[in-house]
């Protein structure tokens, strides 16, 4: 009996990190709400969940406000320039959609690759500017350059992050309700864990390793 209550036990530590996967989504959600500040409450929820994978001590709140104050100048400088570079994608694509014939056939499929570029590129820059100190164009530049670098591991993100659009090929009304509600609870936060998974696997080919101790890179 005694190890069904056991705090250590495996039902105890999974039910202790979904509370700590919606507190973050939460908070993240909330900050993300004035749209000036989403770069930086993004970077700071891979902050956390970074170091969540590395098993590292992450006190939720605390680590979370800490990024999001020490990154917050160089987030919100890419955050503006992903907004723009969205709007401006969000036009052309509707631009080739009102063109005629082939020639916007063709156009289509070149900003769709664009697209998708830009969604990998949002997937791997707010981690990288949480695990490394550097300049904002060194920052895109890494990112872009990681994530072609470690093709299958963001190919395998990309999988993930795309995962809640299967809520649209749910045909029960309650259910389709049910699930969306549980990803605002925790889904942001649940995507940044599974791939933060694969984000230490290939940060870590940059950390030098010198006795064990973390590189004067990180963001801490």
């Amino acid at each position: 009996m005694g190890r069904i209550f056991d705090m250590n036990n495996t039902f105890f530590r999974f039910m202790s990190k979904v509370a700590d996967l919606c507190i973050l989504n939460i908070i993240c959600v909330i900050c993300c709400i004035p749209v000036i500040t989403a770069g930086a409450s993004i970077t700071a929820m891979y902050y956390v969940t970074l170091k969540m994978v590395r098993n590292e001590d992450a006190y939720i709140v605390r680590s979370f406000f800490k990024s999001f104050k020490q990154n917050f100048k160089q987030a919100t400088i890419i955050n503006l320039i992903m907004l723009l570079i969205g709007v401006v994608l969000y036009i052309d694509l509707n631009v080739s959609k009102a063109m005629q014939g082939g020639a916007g056939q063709i156009f289509q499929v070149i900003f769709m690759a664009f697209v998708l570029i830009y969604f990998i590129l949002f997937l791997y820059v707010y981690p990288v500017l949480a695990r490394f100190y550097n300049t904002i164009k060194n920052t895109i530049k890494n990112a872009l350059f990681m994530a072609v670098r470690h093709l299958p591991y963001t190919v395998v993100m990309v999988l993930i992050a795309a995962c809640p659009l299967l809520l649209l090929l749910v045909k029960s009304y309650q259910i389709q309700s049910t699930l969306f509600v549980l990803f605002l609870l925790m889904g942001f936060a649940l995507i940044a864990y599974c791939n933060s998974f694969f984000l230490v696997k290939i940060f870590d080919n940059y950390m030098p390793k010198e006795d064990g101790q973390e590189s004067a890179g990180e963001s801490v």
